[in-house]
This record gives structure tokens, C-alpha cells and sequence, in this order.
């Protein structure tokens, strides 16, 4: 039957990315999931025969029974979710996009590619269109890291009323972000882990090109200066991070709360299906925000911030909370679908 859903698929669909972009895909209004793909050895079998479901919501039947394909471009649906290992992504994604498939990427392979567009659709929607300069038949488009989301959402509206010169960020990671299984509960229960392979560097340099300008070319990346570490932490699910920011303009706290409380952007005008209704929520109670009471606000696509206070070193600070694996993952990529659906990208392709 014609449900007039566009037809996507998901490369690396039994890992734990994977099973959130098939929950949160199952029931979407604009969207339907027609291939499924995982790795060599899993394929031809039944998905529920291969995954290990560890999501909250059960697989439903109709899913379950999708059999597994390759990762190789001969599916049906010409619009594909990756949420393959970064040890494998860059190759298959590239090939995929050759073959005239749109692949948005939730892994770090293509990110920095210069004519790859690296996109939060309420920060900076314009940089789509460089996939124009991609010389091939389809396209990739790069979802950041999870823990550059909730700070970048965050910097934002400071940034264009006030401009910020100078980040510092100390991060509290949820376990869920090493993926499934993760960590040994050994390394983690009742103990800090003061590193994350590659991380710093993600959130010290992802901001630069999103917040950067875009011209016809590329892009032109933000002269801000960001000093990141980072962390794990016995939570499940649920980034927090504490912000230091010094501002090119002076301003006063009621100021910027007022910038979080009214940012709105495209997602927000076009009223796409998974944006949240305000992307920021501000929490002005001292203990807030924490990640077991505010990861699922607006369906875990929003960023609660709090504790803005005046800084002795840097102009503020604050902290920040976004739902790594929703907003940070597989949510942030399914609305970056939705923006390029919305924007015409998709048309004509088959229903």
C-alpha cells in the first residue's frame, strides 16, 4: 500500500544507534522504514533475529521481520540513516553517495570534509547547500558528535547578540554514549573516567565549523578559541556540561537568559515533526539541570540549561544537559531528514 511515506533505511541498524533510529523512525509521519543493513554476517537474517533490542519501547512485529541486507548500495530506498562504526563508515557512506543515495551520517567519518556539510538544522541550516560542490550523484550530510550539540545549541543565540571569543567546557558523559555494551561496570560504577578517545577534539573543533560562516565555496569557520575536557560518568543517558564563556560585548545575565528563553529558528517555523517547540529550556532552580529529570524534555530533542552565574575568570558560566542519544544522535540526524524533506531535496523521490 501507498502510505505516501518517503521509504529510508538504516546502514548499521543492530547496534545501539541503529536500534534508536528504528524506534524513533517506526512510527514517523513523513518516513518509512524500508531496508534495514548490518554487517556481513547478520545479513539475510530476520532483524529480530540478529539485534539485541535494548530499547525501552518493544520492536514491534512488522520491523522485526525486515530481513537484513549488506551494507552495499543496491537498496530499495535512496535515503539512508548511517549509524555505522566510524572503522567502517567513511568507505560505505562514500560509496553509497556515488551510487545516488543521500546518506546522513551520525559517524565522525565525513565531518570535516570540506564540501560536507556539518549541521544542527536550528544553528545552521544554510550550510545544506554545500552539498552542491559534492561531486556525486547523491549526497553525504554529518550529524556532530553528541556532546557538540548541547553546547553548540547553547552558544548560539549568545553568539550572534554578543559574540563569544573564548569557551571552556568540562563534560559529564552518559554511559550510553561508548555504545552497547560500553564500559565494564567495573571501570565505571562508583568511579570518573577522565577520558574519551578523541572527544576534546571533536568539541574543540566541530563548534568552529558549524558556528562557522558559509559561502559558495565552503565554509569559513568561527575564530573562537574552545578548550574542552571530558568525561564518563555512571549515568545512562544524558551529557552534562559545565560552560565558561567570555563575550565580545558586555552584557548581564537577564540578557542572555532572555536569548535562551526566545531562540527559535527554521525547524521551529517550519514546524517539522521531530523539533522541539523551544530547542532551549532555561531552568532557573540552583540544582537543575540534571539528567534523570530533564534528558526527556520536548521528547529528548531539547537542551535545559541552568545555573547562569557571573564568572571571575571567564565573562559567565552555566550548565547544560541534552539526551546524548536522541537530540545527540539518532533524533538530531532524523531532523536534519526532515529539514532537507522540507526544503525540497527529496522531491521526486519515490513514495
Amino acid at each position: 500500500m501507498n502510505t505516501g511515506k518517503i521509504p529510508v533505511g538504516i546502514l548499521g541498524a543492530t547496534g545501539s544507534v541503529g536500534q534508536k533510529f528504528v524506534e524513533l523512525l517506526s512510527d514517523h509521519p513523513w518516513f518509512k522504514i524500508s531496508d534495514l543493513a548490518a554487517s556481513e554476517r547478520n545479513s539475510g537474517k530476520k532483524y529480530k533475529e540478529a539485534v539485541n533490542w535494548i530499547q525501552s519501547t518493544p520492536l514491534s512485529d512488522k520491523i522485526g521481520s525486515i530481513k537484513l541486507k549488506k551494507c552495499e548500495p543496491e537498496l530499495d530506498s535512496k535515503i539512508l540513516f548511517s549509524a555505522l562504526d566510524a572503522s567502517v563508515a567513511g568507505e560505505i557512506e562514500t560509496e553509497f553517495a556515488k551510487r545516488g543515495y543521500f546518506v546522513i551520517s551520525n559517524a565522525k567519518n565525513h565531518r570535516f570534509d570540506p564540501e560536507v556539510p556539518l549541521i544542527i538544522p536550528e544553528v545552521n541550516p544554510d550550510h545544506i547547500t554545500l552539498i552542491k560542490n559534492q561531486r556525486t550523484k547523491g549526497a553525504i550530510i554529518t550529524n556532530p558528535n553528541c556532546s557538540t550539540i548541547g553546547l553548540t545549541l547553547a552558544l548560539k543565540p549568545i553568539q550572534d547578540k554578543f559574540g563569544i571569543n573564548k569557551v571552556n567546557v568540562v563534560t559529564m558523559q552518559a554511559i550510553s554514549g561508548a555504545g552497547y555494551p560500553g564500559l565494564p561496570s567495573m571501570d565505571i560504577i562508583e568511579n570518573v573516567v577522565p577520558y574519551i578517545s578523541g572527544e576534546e577534539t571533536k568539541m574543540e573543533t566541530e563548534p568552529l565549523k558549524i558556528l562557522g560562516t558559509y559561502y559558495e565555496n565552503g565554509i569559513v569557520n568561527s575564530d573562537m578559541k574552545i578548550s574542552a575536557q571530558c568525561n564518563r560518568v555512571p549515568v545512562i543517558d544524558g551529557h552534562t556540561e559545565c560552560v565558561q564563556i567570555a563575550l565580545d560585548k558586555k552584557t548581564g545575565l537577564d540578557e542572555i537568559i532572555r536569548c535562551w528563553k526566545e531562540f527559535k529558528a527554521l525547524p521551529q517555523e517550519l514546524n517539522l515533526p521531530s523539533a522541539p517547540m523551544n530547542p532551549i529550556l532555561y531552568l532557573s532552580e540552583a540544582n537543575y539541570p540534571q539528567p534523570k529529570i530533564h534528558r526527556n524534555v520536548d521528547g529528548g530533542m531539547a537542551v535545559s540549561i541552568g545555573r547562569l552565574r557571573e564568572c571571575s575568570i571567564f565573562d559567565f558560566k552555566f550548565v547544560v544537559l541534552s539526551h546524548n542519544t536522541i537530540r545527540g544522535a539518532a533524533g538530531g540526524t532524523i531532523l536534519i531528514a526532515e529539514l532537507m524533506k522540507a526544503q525540497g531535496y527529496f522531491d521526486g523521490v519515490i513514495c
